[in-house]
């Protein structure tokens, strides 16, 4: 019996479906075909129509958009439009309209796009409207909308058809509106702070500058193997060498790994350079950077994800990696003198080691069993080992350590900075390790980069450097549980796998 209903809902939906074309082919025959207008001049949106009420009662506006909502009553109807910035009521008369165009008004559809005219006014109920002297069909819809009041709700439903999302649920609308907010606030800091902004390729014989496995591709017409971006690092860096002192870059980077609730294999990072400076500067730009997006966003440097409060207001908490492990792991690495020690502790604290990982591996390993967790508040967790900082000047006084950091809210790890390695002839010998775990068979390690060994050797000043991930921003303060939701089109399996 089960599948009979459905069969018969399926039969229903189809019935719907063909009375629309039915519609449509009727329009066409009558010579008012709706595919065929091209403009509409609009004059307001919604918002802007209810936010200017008192000025705008009984003057004449235009507004465009989707019948969202109908309800005919005789020789009066009611519908509701909504555009870019919301939905208003409009009042459709057959007196005020004409007869000719009231028919054709009532056989209109829910989903139908349409221009209309009309005064400002408020209705009995105190509603804003717009009483219509001219409605007119600009698209003609042939599919059916979600039902009103469910919504579209099925999760792989929504990312798979965005554009049906954006029209039923307007706080996922609002939420890219926010993240367009939020790169252009971006946008605006860095160029006042002297930063140019500059594009690099995505399409690159050389995949480097992160640890991460590369999409590959082929160049017909120069018969190579090709690989799409993990970073941007390199070729920015090479802009320092070139003298232009302030770069950024915000762009689409391609990683070939697992998607998850923080992660798509394609992702907007923003990575900048400045000479001069250190990681103490790029912790310094930093703060002030997230201070200022929140507050032109949100307008507020407190803000509350999944129910908990965070403060990008104080003064952002700085840590290194050895005195977090200390404070959450109580295993000081200071003591830890080599080795064998490292690998003792970790068997102590049951934590697996691969037999190739030294000992600045196991101490990162350790932060991320029993740190990262508790990193909710603005953190820069700093002082990285040298073993997992290919591109990052040593510390003069632990030249086991790297001047590094990563920057976490929320238990996420949100950007990653570094003072930048500028020795030509210690990152060759950077290059030679990853090398080595290439051939070992790890597939995230960087290859050498001649020429970027090159740029290194024409010479770099003193750089600090910075990636941060867009996505993970956007969700932090829009309230995302997952990348899928800040994404307009993340990345799904093909329903025909």
């Amino acid at each position: 019996m089960a599948g009979n209903g459905k069969n018969n809902q399926q039969q229903d939906v189809n019935q719907l479906l063909k009375v629309r074309r039915d519609k449509l082919k009727e329009l066409q025959e009558a010579g008012r075909d709706p595919f065929i207008e091209t403009k509409f001049d609009v004059t307001h949106h919604s918002a802007d129509i209810k936010d200017c009420f008192e000025e705008l009662e009984g003057t004449t506006v235009a507004i465009a958009g989707r019948i969202m909502s109908k309800r005919v009553m005789g020789k009066a109807s009611f519908c509701h439009i909504q555009d870019l910035k919301g939905t208003i009521q409009s009042y459709v008369a057959r007196d005020a309209v004409g007869e000719e165009e009231y028919k054709l008004f009532k056989k209109m559809d829910i989903g139908d796009i349409v221009g209309l005219k009309g005064e400002v006014f408020k209705t009995q109920t105190g509603e804003i409207s717009i009483h219509a002297s001219e409605i007119k069909l600009l698209t003609k819809s042939l599919q059916i909308l979600p039902e009103k009041y469910h919504g579209l709700t099925n999760t792989d439903t929504r990312y798979r058809q965005r554009y049906v999302d954006l029209i039923m649920n307007e706080e996922v609308k609002d939420t890219f509106v926010k993240r367009s907010k939020i790169i252009s606030a971006i946008r605006r800091y860095l160029d006042g702070q002297g930063f140019m902004e500059v594009e690099t390729p995505m399409l690159v014989s050389n995949a480097g500058g992160a640890a991460a496995r590369p999409f590959e591709t082929h160049f017909n017409a120069l018969d190579e193997d090709l690989k799409l971006r993990i970073s941007l690092e390199l070729y920015l860096k090479r802009l320092i060498v070139g003298g232009l002192e302030r770069v950024y870059e915000i762009g689409r980077v391609f990683r070939n790994e697992g998607l998850d609730t923080r992660h798509n294999p394609e992702f907007t990072l923003m990575e900048l350079y400045q000479a001069y400076t250190d990681y103490h500067g790029m912790m310094d730009l930093t703060e002030n950077l997230y201070r200022y997006v929140a507050q032109e966003v949100l307008g507020t440097t407190k803000i509350t994800y999944n129910g908990i409060e965070i403060d990008l207001g104080k003064p952002f908490e700085r840590i290194t990696m050895v005195d977090a492990v200390k404070k959450y792991a109580d295993v000081d690495f200071n003591e830890i003198k080599d080795l064998e020690a490292a690998r003792k502790a970790a068997d102590e604290k049951g934590i697996e080691y691969e037999p190739h990982h030294k000992k600045g591996d196991i101490l990162n390993l350790f932060f991320e069993a029993f740190v990262e967790e508790h990193l909710i508040q603005p953190t820069f967790l700093m002082d990285h080992p040298v073993e997992i900082s290919p591109l990052t000047k040593r510390k003069p006084d632990a030249p086991d350590y790297v001047e590094r950091f990563e920057f976490f809210i929320n238990g996420w790890e949100m950007a990653n900075a570094y003072s930048e390695l500028n020795d030509p002839i210690d990152q060759r010998e950077r290059f030679k390790a990853q090398e080595e775990l290439l051939a070992q068979g790890d597939e995230e390690a960087n290859r050498t980069d001649e020429d970027f060994l090159n740029a290194l050797e024409i010479g770099m000043p003193p750089t600090g450097g910075i990636g941060y991930g867009i996505d993970r921003l956007c969700m932090l303060l829009t309230d995302s549980p997952a990348i899928r939701d800040v994404l307009l089109f993340p990345t799904m399996k093909s329903l025909d796998k």
